[in-house]
Formats: C-alpha cells, sequence, structure tokens
C-alpha cells in the first residue's frame, strides 16, 4: 500500500502518533484473554459450561460488529451497507474469522493460563504467512518470512515447554493449548481472505458485517448446545460492551493507521501486541511468575521477534491483531 499523495503532512503519518496508536491498539487487543476470563467470572460460568462461553462470545462479535459498522459509518459520513457482491465474502470471512476462531478460543482461554495463551496466539502471525505462500499462493517464499516463521514457533514451543514437554504428551491439552492453535489456523485462513476480498470489497463493512453474522450464528449455537447468559450485576453489561470495544475499536483505529501509512511501517509495530498480551496477564491475572520467567520473557522476545521480521518490509498485511 503506497501513502497517498497529499496527505504526508496528516497527523497520522507522523511516528510518534503513529507509535501512541498502534500501542492503544494492541493494548485493546492485548486485554481481551484477561478480559474473558474475568467475564467467565463475573457471568458465573463454570468450568464445563462451554455452551455459556460460546453465547458470551456470540454477544461480544454481535456487539462488536455494531459498533465496527458505526464507526466506520461516523468517518464516512454514511451508513455503510453491504452490497449483494459482499454477502458472500462477509459469509465466508464470519465462517473463519468469527465462528471457527472464536469458537475454540473461548474454550481455549478457560483451559490455559493468560501468559501461555498469549504467546501461543501469536502463531496466527506464522501461520497466515505459511497459508499465503503454500496454501493461498498469494506470495513467493521468502528467506526472510522463514526465518521469522522459525523464530517465532521458536518462542512457541519454548513457551510449551520445549520438543521433550511435547514428547512426553504433557505439553498440550485439546481442550487449551489445542484449541488455541485451532483458533489461530482458522485466523489465518480468515486474514489470506480479507487479503482476497478487500481487493474489490470495503474492509469495513466486510469486518463489521462478518462480526455481526459470526456473532449471532455464535449465540445461536451455543444456546442450541444449552448456554445461557446471566447479567448478575452491572459490571456484566460494562465488561460485554467493553469487549466488543476491543475489537471495534482497535480494528478502526488501526485501518486509520494503515489508511495513511505505508502497511509495512504500521504492520511491524504488531510485535507490541504479545509483550501487550503478556504484561497485561500479569497485572490483571496475577501471572507474574510466568510471565517474568526466564522461559516466559525468552518465548515473549522470540515471538515479538519473528513478528518484526516477518513483516519487515512486507507491502501487504493483514491487522496485528485478533480480538
Amino acid at each position: 500500500m503506497k501513502r497517498k499523495t497529499g496527505i504526508s503532512s496528516n497527523i497520522w503519518t507522523y511516528f510518534p502518533v503513529m507509535l501512541g496508536a498502534a500501542l492503544v491498539c494492541c493494548t485493546l487487543w492485548g486485554s481481551a484473554i484477561p478480559a474473558i476470563k474475568v467475564a467467565y467470572g463475573l457471568f458465573r460460568i463454570g468450568e464445563d459450561d462451554t455452551a455459556s462461553r460460546i453465547v458470551l462470545a456470540g454477544f461480544r462479535f454481535t456487539l462488536a460488529g455494531i459498533m465496527t459498522v458505526a464507526f466506520g459509518s461516523m468517518i464516512e459520513r454514511r451508513f455503510l451497507v453491504p452490497k449483494r457482491s459482499s454477502l458472500i465474502p462477509i459469509g465466508v470471512l464470519g465462517l473463519f474469522q468469527t465462528i471457527g476462531q472464536y469458537f475454540f478460543f473461548f474454550i481455549a482461554v478457560a483451559n490455559i493460563t493468560g501468559v501461555r495463551g498469549s504467546i501461543i496466539n501469536a502463531s496466527g502471525n506464522f501461520l497466515a504467512i505459511i497459508f499465503s505462500v503454500f496454501l493461498f499462493r498469494m506470495e513467493k517464499p521468502e528467506l526472510k518470512k522463514f526465518i521469522g516463521c522459525v523464530v517465532g514457533f521458536a518462542g512457541i514451543l519454548m513457551i510449551l515447554g520445549g520438543p521433550a514437554a511435547l514428547l512426553s504428551g504433557g505439553a498440550l491439552t485439546l481442550k487449551g493449548e489445542g484449541a488455541m492453535l485451532a483458533a489461530d489456523a482458522f485466523y489465518a485462513l480468515s486474514v489470506c481472505c480479507m487479503r482476497i476480498y478487500a481487493k474489490s470489497e470495503d474492509p469495513v463493512i466486510l469486518s463489521g458485517y462478518q462480526f455481526v453474522f459470526g456473532g449471532i450464528v455464535l449465540a445461536l449455537i451455543g444456546f442450541l448446545m444449552g448456554g445461557h447468559l446471566v447479567f448478575y450485576t452491572p459490571s456484566c453489561v460494562w465488561l460485554l460492551i467493553y469487549m466488543g470495544f476491543i475489537s471495534a475499536g482497535a480494528y478502526t483505529l488501526w485501518g486509520i493507521l494503515l489508511k495513511y501509512n505505508p502497511v509495512s511501517r504500521v504492520a511491524i509495530l504488531g510485535f507490541i501486541n504479545p509483550v501487550m498480551s503478556v504484561l497485561l496477564a500479569a497485572l490483571i491475572l496475577g501471572e507474574n511468575r510466568e510471565a517474568f520467567s526466564v522461559r516466559g520473557l525468552a518465548a515473549l522476545v522470540l515471538v515479538s521477534l519473528g513478528i518484526i521480521i516477518v513483516n519487515h518490509g512486507w507491502k501487504q498485511a493483514a491487522p496485528a491483531g485478533k480480538d
């Protein structure tokens, strides 16, 4: 994406502003796992109540979609309505980015620590590169991207305990690490699909309406599984609104940065995302021991370095965050 003519003096092109806005986006995205864990407590969702978790995910993303469309409409000064040609892309993106990804994500968050989940969750950045090169063939294989993926996956392998832990079978659980990796695979697929559809469709319309579609479907799935959602206190309402804003606010602000800056310049700041995720897990969830352990810090450094390497000079990029 080239910088548009006549916007060089726009405030969003100044690096301190761009960095500050990226920090806000990554802080929002990074707060997703702690917010979900807190929500499970406020809504009194039991350890085995997967159905109610899916209902919560559905409510969150329906609200996020409404907010995204509202924010986009205010920026464009017109109400954003999808074209008929947008319906299939919205359906495909809703299936991958919201239904598939967050069905597994909300299960994983309940069965994994915030720090561990935040670092594993970064695998979506590297899977997106792999899918883009080998599955969708949208990019040519490059040594830089290969090195970045290897470095990033090395960090994920480290937080899992290394090869020995994997071989022993004790590093992965189906509902924890397995579900998080499944969520990341769906995210990677959605990134590739968005890059295809965004060439001819408005990405804000696609994202907003796929959130709504996916959120409604998730809520229906959760209800059919026997789930429910009870707002016990006003805090439940405020937290749900915040959870919706995480996706809508961060996506909108990140989109503004991409509009006024070269994509590679913005995308490389995505390394802040796992950093903020781990820090907020330590601060909000009290997971200081794991976050600041040698293994935790080393894994975080490798994952962040991997994101920097794969995005350095990348001419096409997806949002750094997923939540």
